[in-house]
């Protein structure tokens, strides 16, 4: 069973390795795609929170960001492999703040293909931080000790 848990986080945390390796790779000069398609995004959700909260969000540079999301993708992947519980947390916390931003179904059109493409991303998402959850509820119930029963001796 040990070999078969570690071959899952192996193959779950690649998600997150090969992510952020790959957001490494495509940043170039000036941010590359992402930000590109993820700026807006964030700039889109900051408005709605200035709307309902009626505060003005602090300005953050988008490259700062970026490069904090890469380092929680990489650093949890990798540490996500050695069954670590701070690094399910990290990712799970991680993915409640990234998939409702960059996945914003509900700005597009029911009709349009962006809404089923988004859909699916939140989605896939959604079933990460379900496998997260899972995990980290597993790892709790293996790791309390049932207590001994303390047998008293009989005296007659």
């Amino acid at each position: 069973m040990g070999f078969i848990s570690f071959a899952g986080r192996v193959l779950f945390s690649s998600l997150f390795i090969f992510s952020a390796w790959q957001l490494i790779n495509d940043l170039g000069v000036d941010g590359g795609w992402v930000t590109k398609s993820f700026e807006p995004k964030v700039v889109l959700f900051k408005n709605h929170l200035t709307n309902i909260l009626g505060i003005q969000i602090p300005e953050v540079e988008f490259k700062h960001l970026l490069m904090a999301a890469i380092g929680v993708e990489g650093i949890g992947g990798i540490l996500f492999i050695f069954g670590s519980s701070l690094a399910a947390y990290v990712l799970l916390i991680y993915l409640a703040i990234v998939t409702p931003i960059l996945f914003d179904f509900y700005n597009y059109d029911m009709a349009s293909s962006e809404y089923v493409t988004e859909l699916i991303q939140f989605l896939k998402n959604l079933a990460l931080m379900g496998a997260l959850l899972f995990f980290l509820g597993m790892k709790n119930s293996f790791t309390k000790k049932p207590k001994k029963k303390v047998t008293k001796p009989k005296t007659n």
